[in-house]
């Protein structure tokens, strides 16, 4: 819980420097009934109070009167609330290295099964877009809020030789100014945008990834990057099994750089996973929601409450 005007706790003090006259009046009190020694004269003289229960009572007052100056704090707590607009695209890795099945029940199954949950977990207003990329990259499906049509192409896709992870950063790039440009030809201001870049290997063809990384640096879009897969991968070719171990430097590398995050996964369950804390990462954000009413009627009620006991046991209001 936080407080979006915590100078007004200091109006707390007044409710201690109460508490603490209180306490000094019921000294007193007690002070002036020691000096008599003739216990019945004093009965007869100082009426019986009720004790703890008046002490009770204004406990209770000045418990209501603290809560009431905390509510004049605007006490508030963090919610989520799906963000309004911004621009994501997944860029997969569809190599045939993705066709290993260290991850049940293999590579490009778990991913595509991943992905399509992340299609679901974005809110609506939320564009995304689908590039993939292998030999080369190739945008399937630019930014759009239709969420079918990016998880019928996540279904329909294919394997393919090589891996170019530089050149998916640049078409993912290209996707989002294409896309940013046309809001802004339609009088938009264009939203902000990210990218996550799934792979399980080494940039073989194309651009660098230093190129990729000055790119996007340059065009002010974090690249979050999941390397998925294990070091004990292989694939069957011409009867020799080929060791695909997955590539975490390379990808941590772009992630760092462009302001992304990093995210490991190695079975299906932690990339859903992945996926599910990048969507809520992207798809919300947090909001101070004021929660002063709340206060205030809880005050109230306190501050009445001692009242009523206060006036049925002392015949007083404190």
């Amino acid at each position: 819980m936080t407080f979006q005007s915590p100078w007004w706790l200091l109006a707390l003090l007044v409710v201690a420097l109460l508490v603490a006259v209180y306490v000094v009046l019921q000294l007193r009190r007690k002070a002036y009934a020691a000096r008599f020694t003739n216990v019945a004269l004093l009965g007869s003289l100082v009426p019986k109070r009720p004790g703890w229960k008046r002490h009770l009572a204004f406990g209770l007052v000045a418990l209501g009167l603290a809560t009431l100056v905390v509510s004049l704090a605007v006490p508030s707590t963090e919610v989520r609330v799906p963000r309004e607009r911004a621009t994501v695209v997944m860029a997969v890795d569809v190599s045939l290295s993705m066709e290993a099945q260290d991850v049940e029940p293999s590579r490009f199954q778990a991913m595509q099964r991943a992905a399509t949950e992340f299609v679901d977990v974005l809110p609506e207003r939320i564009n995304l877009g689908l590039v993939t990329f292998a030999g080369t990259a190739t945008t399937v499906v630019p930014p759009t809020t239709d969420r079918a049509q990016v998880a019928v192409a996540i279904e329909n896709l294919d394997l393919a030789e090589a891996t170019a992870i530089g050149e998916a950063v640049f078409t993912s790039l290209a996707a989002i100014e294409n896309f940013q440009a046309s809001l802004e030809s339609a009088g938009e201001e264009p939203p902000p945008a990210r990218i996550v870049l799934l792979s399980d290997g080494t940039n073989t063809v194309g651009r660098d990834d230093t190129q990729a990384i000055e790119a996007a640096r340059a065009a002010g879009v974090p690249v979050s990057t999941i390397a998925f897969g294990t070091d004990y991968g292989t694939l069957d070719i011409d009867g020799e099994r080929v060791p695909v171990p997955v590539d975490r430097a390379a990808l941590e590398e772009i992630a760092d750089q462009t302001g992304g995050s990093y995210s490991e996964a190695a079975s299906a369950a932690e990339l859903e996973q992945v996926y599910a804390d990048l969507g809520s990462q992207i798809g919300y954000t947090t909001e101070p929601q004021d929660i002063s009413p709340w206060f205030v009627r809880a005050g109230v009620l306190v501050v009445l409450l001692g009242a009523v006991l206060s006036l049925f046991w002392t015949n007083r209001l404190v």
